[in-house]
């Protein structure tokens, strides 16, 4: 099959919704491979763009409810997991959004996760206007951007999944519970997850590390002052800054402002990146910027090792915890130490892991992409030749 056959196949997010059974439809499932086509958003500038305004609708949706953080990235490892590694099947293709949304659960953790997900249909939608996208592509990039909205690390995500064939539909595999990263699952099961996908105990924890770091930093902003980060910002007299900086605007002026931004017209979703200024210039503050940063993202990871070595106080760890200080797994164990001891390398392999896990199953189709990168193994933490994981 050649590129063309595979671009037909991506499709605009309202059309999905229906046709893959977000209504309550039926679908029949695709049981196939991660197609990739790396240059399916064209020039350097198109694929910026698009990269920017999806983590700019993360960010946003973010800033406005902060428990929002955690489910943005458990989206994102539950596409991931859906892949199953015998038979090659399945794989991150944009399932998690329709089981997620057909889930008949009703709880925190699945109501947290239909809020993500109808954030990323949004923006797909909206960006769909302008140029491709995938609800796939979506989904790797905002769980990347939870982390780095708590003060972590930019985790490198490779772009270009396509979309399946709409007439065949598309679930996450049935195997997988939807439930496996909400704590109601044995720790064994946890575990098998991560195996039957192809990922190592290592892969594991350092994955189940950030979610960790997720879940229990100290989200200190509000519903409230989220607007704060896109309030102008005035430079003095004699200062370098933009010419719009000089212009002094009123409190009427600001209001209006914030109303027409975030008071959005449907048909106006597109969104420009600012290349101007920081990171959080471009997308809004940090909601744990005075806690975490990339130079102590391992922070929590150490207070589980210290927890793990004295044990006088209460688990306040949860599930993750338990699922990495489990006995049954000492590979976790000594992969928690190395990573409370060396932010660095902990902040190294994450990347590495997350990179695996969005893109297991993964076909290249078309041009130089698939003559370079056709049947090339995946990178996985063991390629340092320590031979440490399972």
């Amino acid at each position: 099959m050649d590129r063309r056959d595979f671009g037909k196949a991506i499709v605009g997010a309202a059309t999905a919704i229906t046709s893959f059974g977000i209504l309550g439809g039926k679908s029949s499932p695709v049981l196939a491979e991660v197609f990739f086509d790396p240059a399916m958003y064209g020039d350097q500038e198109l694929r910026v763009g698009t990269v920017d305004s999806v983590r700019e609708r993360t960010r946003r949706a973010i800033l406005q409810d902060p428990q929002l953080a955690p489910s943005f990235y458990q989206l994102a490892l539950l596409d991931g997991l859906s892949y199953n590694a015998a038979n090659n099947k399945y794989g991150p293709n944009g399932g998690v959004i329709y089981s997620v949304l057909n889930s008949k659960d009703d709880d925190e953790y699945i109501n947290a996760l239909k809020r993500a997900a109808n954030v990323l249909i949004q923006a797909e939608k909206d960006l769909k206007k302008k140029t491709a996208v995938s609800i796939a592509d979506c989904i790797a990039i905002a769980g990347a951007e939870a982390i780095e909205s708590i003060g972590g690390p930019v985790l490198p995500t490779q772009l270009g999944r396509m979309e399946p064939d709409k007439k065949k539909g598309v679930e996450l595999n049935a195997a997988l519970p939807i439930d496996i990263l909400s704590g109601k699952r044995s720790n064994e099961e946890v575990r098998n997850a991560f195996k039957a996908a192809g990922l190592s105990e290592r892969e594991m924890t350092a994955l189940l590390g950030a979610l960790l770091t997720l879940e229990r930093v100290e989200k200190t902003r509000t519903t409230e002052d989220w607007k704060e980060s896109v309030k102008p910002k005035f430079v003095e007299r004699g200062k370098m800054g933009r010419m719009s900086d000089y212009k002094r605007l009123s409190d009427e002026d600001v209001k209006a402002a914030l109303s027409d931004e975030y008071d959005e017209d449907p048909d106006d979703g597109w969104y420009i990146a600012d290349s101007f200024g920081t990171r959080d210039d471009r997308f809004g503050q940090r909601i744990a910027k005075d806690e975490i940063d990339e130079k102590n993202f391992n922070k929590y990871l150490k207070d589980l090792y210290a927890f793990s070595i004295k044990k006088n106080t209460d688990n306040v760890f949860g599930w993750i915890g338990d699922q990495i200080l489990d006995e049954a797994s000492p590979t976790s164990q000594a992969w928690l130490k190395k990573y409370a001891d060396s932010n660095l390398s902990y902040t190294k392999d994450l990347g590495i892991a997350y990179n695996s896990i969005t893109q297991l199953g993964a076909v290249y189709t078309g041009g130089k992409y698939e003559n370079l990168l056709k049947n090339k193994p995946r990178k996985t933490l063991n390629d340092d030749d320590l031979n440490l994981g399972f």
